[in-house]
Protein backbone atom coordinates (compact mmCIF):
# COMPACT_ATOMS: atom_id res chain seq x y z
CA UNK A 1 0.00 0.00 0.00
CA UNK A 2 1.26 3.49 -0.88
CA UNK A 3 0.19 7.04 -0.10
CA UNK A 4 -0.81 8.74 -3.34
CA UNK A 5 -2.18 12.15 -2.42
CA UNK A 6 -4.16 14.36 -0.10
CA UNK A 7 -7.16 16.66 -0.17
CA UNK A 8 -8.13 19.44 2.19
CA UNK A 9 -11.58 20.63 3.15
CA UNK A 10 -13.04 23.26 5.43
CA UNK A 11 -16.26 22.91 7.35
CA UNK A 12 -17.67 24.43 10.54
CA UNK A 13 -18.93 23.49 13.97
CA UNK A 14 -22.31 25.12 14.51
CA UNK A 15 -22.93 25.60 18.20
CA UNK A 16 -26.12 27.62 17.80
CA UNK A 17 -25.02 29.96 20.60
CA UNK A 18 -22.04 32.13 21.59
CA UNK A 19 -18.89 30.18 22.46
CA UNK A 20 -15.65 31.44 23.90
CA UNK A 21 -13.37 31.98 26.87
CA UNK A 22 -11.62 34.71 28.83
CA UNK A 23 -9.88 35.92 25.67
CA UNK A 24 -13.02 36.42 23.56
CA UNK A 25 -16.20 34.97 22.11
CA UNK A 26 -17.43 33.70 18.76
CA UNK A 27 -20.76 35.51 18.92
CA UNK A 28 -22.42 33.48 16.16
CA UNK A 29 -21.17 30.16 17.48
CA UNK A 30 -19.71 29.16 14.11
CA UNK A 31 -16.21 27.74 14.54
CA UNK A 32 -13.96 26.64 11.64
CA UNK A 33 -12.98 22.98 11.33
CA UNK A 34 -10.22 21.91 8.90
CA UNK A 35 -10.05 18.41 7.43
CA UNK A 36 -7.24 16.51 5.70
CA UNK A 37 -8.01 13.42 3.59
CA UNK A 38 -5.10 11.12 2.70
CA UNK A 39 -5.55 8.77 -0.28
CA UNK A 40 -3.85 5.46 -1.02
CA UNK A 41 -3.39 3.26 -4.07
CA UNK A 42 -5.66 0.62 -2.52
CA UNK A 43 -8.67 2.92 -2.32
CA UNK A 44 -8.50 3.50 1.43
CA UNK A 45 -8.78 7.13 2.51
CA UNK A 46 -7.83 8.33 5.98
CA UNK A 47 -9.38 11.32 7.74
CA UNK A 48 -7.57 13.79 9.98
CA UNK A 49 -9.21 16.77 11.66
CA UNK A 50 -6.74 19.62 11.93
CA UNK A 51 -4.89 22.41 10.11
CA UNK A 52 -3.18 22.12 6.74
CA UNK A 53 -0.55 24.84 7.11
CA UNK A 54 2.52 24.24 4.90
CA UNK A 55 1.06 20.86 4.04
CA UNK A 56 2.94 20.52 0.73
CA UNK A 57 6.27 20.60 2.57
CA UNK A 58 5.11 18.19 5.25
CA UNK A 59 3.30 15.80 2.90
CA UNK A 60 6.54 15.32 0.95
CA UNK A 61 7.79 13.32 3.93
CA UNK A 62 5.08 10.67 3.51
CA UNK A 63 4.21 10.73 -0.18
CA UNK A 64 4.73 7.33 -1.78
CA UNK A 65 5.32 5.67 1.60
CA UNK A 66 3.41 2.77 3.14
CA UNK A 67 0.90 4.50 5.46
CA UNK A 68 1.00 1.65 7.95
CA UNK A 69 4.48 2.76 9.09
CA UNK A 70 2.78 5.50 11.06
CA UNK A 71 5.16 6.22 13.91
CA UNK A 72 8.26 6.36 11.73
CA UNK A 73 6.41 8.56 9.23
CA UNK A 74 5.53 10.87 12.11
CA UNK A 75 9.23 11.34 12.80
CA UNK A 76 9.89 11.92 9.10
CA UNK A 77 7.35 14.74 9.13
CA UNK A 78 9.05 16.29 12.15
CA UNK A 79 12.40 16.12 10.35
CA UNK A 80 10.93 17.87 7.31
CA UNK A 81 10.19 20.89 9.51
CA UNK A 82 13.62 20.88 11.16
CA UNK A 83 14.90 24.35 10.24
CA UNK A 84 11.73 26.39 10.63
CA UNK A 85 10.46 24.31 13.55
CA UNK A 86 7.26 22.38 14.12
CA UNK A 87 5.40 24.64 16.55
CA UNK A 88 1.85 25.93 16.27
CA UNK A 89 -0.39 25.07 13.34
CA UNK A 90 2.50 23.28 11.59
CA UNK A 91 2.38 20.78 14.45
CA UNK A 92 -1.36 20.55 13.88
CA UNK A 93 -0.79 19.71 10.22
CA UNK A 94 1.58 16.93 11.23
CA UNK A 95 -1.05 15.75 13.71
CA UNK A 96 -3.84 15.76 11.14
CA UNK A 97 -1.76 13.72 8.69
CA UNK A 98 -0.68 11.38 11.48
CA UNK A 99 -4.30 10.79 12.52
CA UNK A 100 -5.29 10.09 8.92
CA UNK A 101 -2.49 7.51 8.67
CA UNK A 102 -3.69 5.76 11.81
CA UNK A 103 -7.18 5.75 10.29
CA UNK A 104 -5.80 4.08 7.15
CA UNK A 105 -3.83 1.52 9.14
CA UNK A 106 -6.86 0.46 11.18
CA UNK A 107 -9.12 0.38 8.12
CA UNK A 108 -6.60 -1.85 6.33
CA UNK A 109 -6.64 -4.17 9.33
CA UNK A 110 -10.46 -4.18 9.34
CA UNK A 111 -10.61 -3.04 12.96
CA UNK A 112 -11.61 0.09 14.87
CA UNK A 113 -8.52 2.04 15.87
CA UNK A 114 -9.18 1.53 19.58
CA UNK A 115 -8.86 -2.23 19.14
CA UNK A 116 -5.81 -1.97 16.85
CA UNK A 117 -4.04 0.11 19.49
CA UNK A 118 -4.74 -2.50 22.14
CA UNK A 119 -7.77 -1.04 23.87
CA UNK A 120 -9.86 -3.52 25.85
CA UNK A 121 -12.84 -1.27 26.62
CA UNK A 122 -14.58 0.99 24.10
CA UNK A 123 -15.79 3.27 26.89
CA UNK A 124 -13.90 6.55 27.46
CA UNK A 125 -14.78 8.61 30.53
CA UNK A 126 -15.86 12.16 29.70
CA UNK A 127 -16.47 15.54 31.31
CA UNK A 128 -18.71 18.35 30.03
CA UNK A 129 -17.11 21.49 28.64
CA UNK A 130 -19.37 24.11 27.08
CA UNK A 131 -17.00 26.98 26.10
CA UNK A 132 -19.65 28.84 28.04
CA UNK A 133 -18.32 32.23 29.11
CA UNK A 134 -20.79 34.05 26.83
CA UNK A 135 -23.90 32.43 28.31
CA UNK A 136 -26.42 33.94 30.72
CA UNK A 137 -27.29 32.08 33.89
CA UNK A 138 -30.41 30.53 32.37
CA UNK A 139 -28.52 29.50 29.25
CA UNK A 140 -25.72 28.03 31.32
CA UNK A 141 -28.12 25.93 33.37
CA UNK A 142 -30.00 24.74 30.28
CA UNK A 143 -26.74 23.75 28.56
CA UNK A 144 -25.46 21.67 31.44
CA UNK A 145 -28.83 20.02 31.94
CA UNK A 146 -28.31 18.57 28.45
CA UNK A 147 -24.90 17.21 29.50
CA UNK A 148 -26.39 15.87 32.73
CA UNK A 149 -29.05 14.01 30.78
CA UNK A 150 -26.20 12.07 29.10
CA UNK A 151 -24.88 11.02 32.47
CA UNK A 152 -22.00 13.48 32.77
CA UNK A 153 -21.19 14.31 36.38
CA UNK A 154 -18.09 16.48 35.90
CA UNK A 155 -17.88 19.85 34.16
CA UNK A 156 -15.29 22.44 33.16
CA UNK A 157 -16.34 26.07 32.92
CA UNK A 158 -14.59 28.95 31.24
CA UNK A 159 -13.78 31.85 33.52
CA UNK A 160 -11.03 33.91 35.08
CA UNK A 161 -12.40 37.44 34.69
CA UNK A 162 -14.27 37.81 37.98
CA UNK A 163 -14.08 35.78 41.18
CA UNK A 164 -17.69 36.23 42.23
CA UNK A 165 -18.98 35.51 38.76
CA UNK A 166 -16.90 32.34 38.59
CA UNK A 167 -18.15 31.27 42.02
CA UNK A 168 -21.74 31.91 41.03
CA UNK A 169 -21.54 30.08 37.70
CA UNK A 170 -19.66 27.11 39.13
CA UNK A 171 -22.34 26.90 41.82
CA UNK A 172 -25.12 26.83 39.24
CA UNK A 173 -23.49 23.97 37.37
CA UNK A 174 -22.69 22.15 40.59
CA UNK A 175 -26.37 22.25 41.52
CA UNK A 176 -27.45 20.94 38.11
CA UNK A 177 -25.05 18.00 38.26
CA UNK A 178 -25.76 17.29 41.93
CA UNK A 179 -29.48 17.01 41.30
CA UNK A 180 -28.93 14.82 38.24
CA UNK A 181 -26.63 12.61 40.32
CA UNK A 182 -29.19 12.29 43.14
CA UNK A 183 -27.07 14.23 45.59
CA UNK A 184 -23.71 12.81 44.61
CA UNK A 185 -21.05 15.53 44.61
CA UNK A 186 -19.97 16.36 41.05
CA UNK A 187 -16.56 17.29 39.74
CA UNK A 188 -15.81 20.91 38.83
CA UNK A 189 -12.93 22.42 36.86
CA UNK A 190 -12.15 25.99 35.76
CA UNK A 191 -10.26 26.96 32.58
CA UNK A 192 -8.88 30.50 32.31
CA UNK A 193 -6.80 30.12 29.12
CA UNK A 194 -3.61 31.74 30.42
CA UNK A 195 -5.37 34.91 31.59
CA UNK A 196 -3.58 35.44 34.94
CA UNK A 197 -0.28 36.24 36.59
CA UNK A 198 1.02 33.79 39.18
CA UNK A 199 -0.28 35.77 42.16
CA UNK A 200 -3.63 36.43 40.52
CA UNK A 201 -4.00 32.71 39.93
CA UNK A 202 -3.33 31.74 43.53
CA UNK A 203 -5.53 34.51 44.95
CA UNK A 204 -8.42 33.75 42.58
CA UNK A 205 -8.38 29.98 43.08
CA UNK A 206 -7.89 30.15 46.84
CA UNK A 207 -10.91 32.43 47.10
CA UNK A 208 -13.01 30.00 45.07
CA UNK A 209 -11.80 27.10 47.16
CA UNK A 210 -13.29 28.67 50.30
CA UNK A 211 -16.70 27.45 49.07
CA UNK A 212 -16.03 25.14 46.11
CA UNK A 213 -14.07 21.95 45.52
CA UNK A 214 -12.15 22.21 42.24
CA UNK A 215 -10.58 19.16 40.61
CA UNK A 216 -8.27 21.30 38.50
CA UNK A 217 -7.46 24.79 37.37
CA UNK A 218 -6.52 24.81 33.69
CA UNK A 219 -3.81 26.98 32.12
CA UNK A 220 -3.73 29.52 34.97
CA UNK A 221 -0.60 31.22 33.60
CA UNK A 222 1.37 31.09 30.35
CA UNK A 223 1.84 27.63 28.89
CA UNK A 224 5.65 27.69 29.05
CA UNK A 225 5.97 29.19 32.55
CA UNK A 226 7.19 26.12 34.43
CA UNK A 227 8.15 28.07 37.54
CA UNK A 228 4.84 29.93 37.57
CA UNK A 229 2.72 26.83 37.05
CA UNK A 230 4.65 25.10 39.84
CA UNK A 231 4.01 28.06 42.16
CA UNK A 232 0.30 27.88 41.41
CA UNK A 233 0.22 24.13 42.01
CA UNK A 234 1.89 24.61 45.40
CA UNK A 235 -0.40 27.49 46.34
CA UNK A 236 -3.80 25.90 45.69
CA UNK A 237 -5.57 22.64 46.52
CA UNK A 238 -6.73 22.03 42.94
CA UNK A 239 -4.52 20.26 40.45
CA UNK A 240 -2.93 22.27 37.65
CA UNK A 241 -3.88 21.00 34.19
CA UNK A 242 -2.01 22.20 31.12
CA UNK A 243 -0.36 21.08 27.90
CA UNK A 244 -2.99 21.46 25.18
CA UNK A 245 -0.92 24.20 23.51
CA UNK A 246 2.46 22.53 23.90
CA UNK A 247 3.89 21.14 20.68
CA UNK A 248 6.40 18.38 21.22
CA UNK A 249 7.75 16.31 24.10
CA UNK A 250 10.58 18.81 24.54
CA UNK A 251 8.05 21.34 25.83
CA UNK A 252 6.56 18.95 28.39
CA UNK A 253 9.84 17.91 29.99
CA UNK A 254 10.61 21.22 31.77
CA UNK A 255 7.10 21.36 33.24
CA UNK A 256 7.31 17.84 34.59
CA UNK A 257 10.81 18.44 35.99
CA UNK A 258 9.59 21.56 37.81
CA UNK A 259 6.52 19.87 39.29
CA UNK A 260 4.47 22.36 37.29
CA UNK A 261 1.74 20.08 35.97
CA UNK A 262 -0.57 17.62 37.71
CA UNK A 263 -2.71 16.64 34.71
CA UNK A 264 -1.06 16.54 31.27
CA UNK A 265 -3.36 17.60 28.45
CA UNK A 266 -2.92 17.16 24.72
CA UNK A 267 -4.87 18.85 21.97
CA UNK A 268 -7.01 16.74 19.64
CA UNK A 269 -5.37 18.24 16.57
CA UNK A 270 -1.83 17.34 17.66
CA UNK A 271 -2.33 13.72 16.55
CA UNK A 272 -2.46 10.18 17.88
CA UNK A 273 1.28 9.49 17.92
CA UNK A 274 1.98 12.63 19.95
CA UNK A 275 -0.72 11.67 22.46
CA UNK A 276 0.71 8.19 22.88
CA UNK A 277 4.20 9.60 23.48
CA UNK A 278 3.00 12.22 25.96
CA UNK A 279 1.01 9.53 27.76
CA UNK A 280 4.11 7.34 28.08
CA UNK A 281 6.15 10.28 29.37
CA UNK A 282 3.43 11.15 31.90
CA UNK A 283 3.07 7.53 32.98
CA UNK A 284 6.79 7.37 33.73
CA UNK A 285 6.17 10.20 36.23
CA UNK A 286 2.90 8.79 37.64
CA UNK A 287 0.86 11.57 36.05
CA UNK A 288 -2.53 11.27 34.33
CA UNK A 289 -3.40 12.50 30.83
CA UNK A 290 -6.53 14.11 29.44
CA UNK A 291 -7.33 14.84 25.75
CA UNK A 292 -8.66 18.29 24.86
CA UNK A 293 -10.74 19.47 21.92
CA UNK A 294 -14.12 19.58 20.27
CA UNK A 295 -13.50 16.58 18.01
CA UNK A 296 -10.89 14.44 19.82
CA UNK A 297 -11.85 11.31 17.87
CA UNK A 298 -8.35 9.96 17.32
CA UNK A 299 -7.34 10.62 20.91
CA UNK A 300 -10.45 8.88 22.24
CA UNK A 301 -9.40 5.73 20.42
CA UNK A 302 -5.84 6.11 21.72
CA UNK A 303 -7.05 6.79 25.27
CA UNK A 304 -8.42 3.26 25.51
CA UNK A 305 -4.89 1.88 25.22
CA UNK A 306 -2.99 3.94 27.80
CA UNK A 307 -2.97 3.14 31.53
CA UNK A 308 -3.05 6.73 32.76
CA UNK A 309 -6.02 8.23 30.89
CA UNK A 310 -8.09 10.27 33.36
CA UNK A 311 -10.97 11.77 31.40
CA UNK A 312 -11.65 13.32 27.97
CA UNK A 313 -13.29 16.61 27.08
CA UNK A 314 -16.79 16.54 25.64
CA UNK A 315 -17.76 19.85 24.12
CA UNK A 316 -20.57 19.86 21.56
CA UNK A 317 -22.76 16.75 21.33
CA UNK A 318 -23.06 17.25 17.57
CA UNK A 319 -20.24 16.69 15.06
CA UNK A 320 -19.14 19.37 12.58
CA UNK A 321 -21.24 19.92 9.44
CA UNK A 322 -20.81 17.07 6.97
CA UNK A 323 -19.09 14.73 9.41
CA UNK A 324 -20.51 11.63 11.07
CA UNK A 325 -18.71 9.59 13.71
CA UNK A 326 -19.28 6.05 14.91
CA UNK A 327 -19.63 6.84 18.60
CA UNK A 328 -22.26 7.98 21.04
CA UNK A 329 -22.40 9.40 24.57
CA UNK A 330 -24.15 7.68 27.44
CA UNK A 331 -23.67 7.22 31.17
CA UNK A 332 -21.00 9.91 31.26
CA UNK A 333 -18.73 8.41 28.62
CA UNK A 334 -17.92 8.28 24.93
CA UNK A 335 -18.83 4.84 23.59
CA UNK A 336 -16.70 4.02 20.54
CA UNK A 337 -18.14 1.92 17.74
CA UNK A 338 -16.93 -1.01 15.66
CA UNK A 339 -16.45 0.72 12.29
CA UNK A 340 -12.93 0.13 10.94
CA UNK A 341 -10.50 2.98 11.53
CA UNK A 342 -11.67 6.10 13.30
CA UNK A 343 -15.26 5.57 12.24
CA UNK A 344 -15.36 9.03 10.62
CA UNK A 345 -17.34 9.58 7.44
CA UNK A 346 -17.04 12.83 5.50
CA UNK A 347 -19.96 13.96 3.32
CA UNK A 348 -18.20 16.23 0.86
CA UNK A 349 -21.42 17.03 -0.99
CA UNK A 350 -23.10 18.22 2.17
CA UNK A 351 -20.10 20.33 3.08
CA UNK A 352 -20.09 21.82 -0.40
CA UNK A 353 -23.83 22.51 -0.29
CA UNK A 354 -23.73 24.05 3.17
CA UNK A 355 -20.94 26.42 2.18
CA UNK A 356 -20.83 27.79 5.73
CA UNK A 357 -18.02 30.15 6.59
CA UNK A 358 -17.08 31.30 10.09
CA UNK A 359 -17.01 34.99 10.85
CA UNK A 360 -13.81 36.85 10.04
CA UNK A 361 -11.19 36.66 12.77
CA UNK A 362 -11.24 39.77 14.95
CA UNK A 363 -9.46 40.98 18.04
CA UNK A 364 -12.43 39.69 20.06
CA UNK A 365 -11.85 36.09 18.95
CA UNK A 366 -10.81 33.50 21.56
CA UNK A 367 -7.85 32.80 19.27
CA UNK A 368 -6.42 36.30 19.82
CA UNK A 369 -4.80 37.05 23.17
CA UNK A 370 -6.11 40.37 24.55
CA UNK A 371 -3.53 43.13 24.75
CA UNK A 372 -3.76 43.44 28.53
CA UNK A 373 -4.17 39.77 29.43
CA UNK A 374 -2.15 39.13 32.56
CA UNK A 375 -1.70 42.89 33.12
CA UNK A 376 -5.11 43.87 34.48
CA UNK A 377 -5.42 45.43 37.91
CA UNK A 378 -9.09 44.47 38.08
CA UNK A 379 -11.01 41.84 36.17
CA UNK A 380 -13.56 42.70 33.51
CA UNK A 381 -11.98 46.04 32.54
CA UNK A 382 -9.45 47.36 30.05
CA UNK A 383 -11.38 46.17 27.02
CA UNK A 384 -12.11 42.68 28.31
CA UNK A 385 -15.26 41.09 26.95
CA UNK A 386 -17.25 40.24 30.08
CA UNK A 387 -19.75 37.45 30.38
CA UNK A 388 -23.32 38.49 29.72
CA UNK A 389 -24.81 39.56 33.02
CA UNK A 390 -28.45 38.82 33.79
CA UNK A 391 -30.18 38.68 37.16
CA UNK A 392 -30.05 35.28 38.78
CA UNK A 393 -33.44 33.59 38.98
CA UNK A 394 -34.66 30.86 41.32
CA UNK A 395 -34.25 27.45 39.80
CA UNK A 396 -36.61 24.62 40.51
CA UNK A 397 -34.34 21.91 39.22
CA UNK A 398 -32.40 23.16 38.18
CA UNK A 399 -18.30 24.06 4.86
CA UNK A 400 -16.62 24.70 1.31
CA UNK A 401 -14.16 22.32 -0.37
CA UNK A 402 -10.64 23.66 -0.76
CA UNK A 403 -9.22 23.52 -4.26
CA UNK A 404 -6.01 22.04 -2.88
CA UNK A 405 -5.59 18.55 -4.37
CA UNK A 406 -2.42 16.60 -4.91
CA UNK A 407 -1.92 13.26 -6.62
Amino acid sequence: MRITGYRTLSTVQEWGRPVGDANGVFADGVVPVSIVLVDTDEGITGVGLGPHVEIDRIFAAVEGEDPRAVTTLYDRMLRHTFKAGHAGPVFGTIGALDTALWDIKAQAAGEPLWRLLGGRDRRVNAYASGLDIGLSDDELVAEYEIYADRGLRAAKLKGGLDIEQDRHRLGLVRDVLTEAGHGRRPGLMLDVNEAWTRKQAVRHVCELERTLDLIWIEEPVRRWDAEGLAAVSRGVCASVATGENLTGLEQFRPLIAAGAVDVLQTSAVWGVTHFLRVSALAHAHDLPVSPIGNSPIGLLHAATSVPNHLTSELQDLHPPVGISVDLHVEDGAFILGDAPGLGIRVDEERIRAANRRPQALTADSPNVRPERAGRRLLAGVDGVIPTRQVPAVPLNSRNEVSPTVRH
